[in-house]
């Protein structure tokens, strides 16, 4: 699989640790997603965007906004004068799940649309 196919997948619900992620899958998977990283915690993915000014900062917030509720799966969200900090985790497994790479797929896709 590529970037590509999980940009094209939707989240569905995950609940309970049998849908958690292990390391291994988690290591492959981010090879996938440029600049993402393992949070100090390893119960995250997190990237840090940059952008020219708060003007395209909050459009690209708000673009994540609607696809994170479209998806029904949200990130924590840290911004300022043009960067943003995304990080994506599924609390209800304790960690990782699929729906957290789906959705940080769909992040690099909105960046190059």
């Amino acid at each position: 699989m590529n970037i590509h196919d999980f940009a094209n997948q939707h989240c569905q619900p995950r609940k309970g640790k049998e849908h958690a992620l292990g390391a291994d899958k988690i290591t492959q998977l981010l090879q996938l997603l440029p600049g993402w990283e393992l949070s100090a915690d390893g119960h995250a993915i997190v990237k840090d965007f940059r952008f020219r000014d708060f003007h395209h900062t909050l459009g690209f917030i708000n673009a994540v906004g609607y696809m994170a509720n479209h998806e029904d799966h949200h990130p924590d969200i840290e911004a300022g004068y043009g960067h943003c900090q995304l990080l994506w985790s599924t609390h209800d497994v304790g960690g990782l799940s699929l729906n957290d790479i789906i959705c940080a797929a769909k992040v690099e896709a909105l960046l190059t649309r």
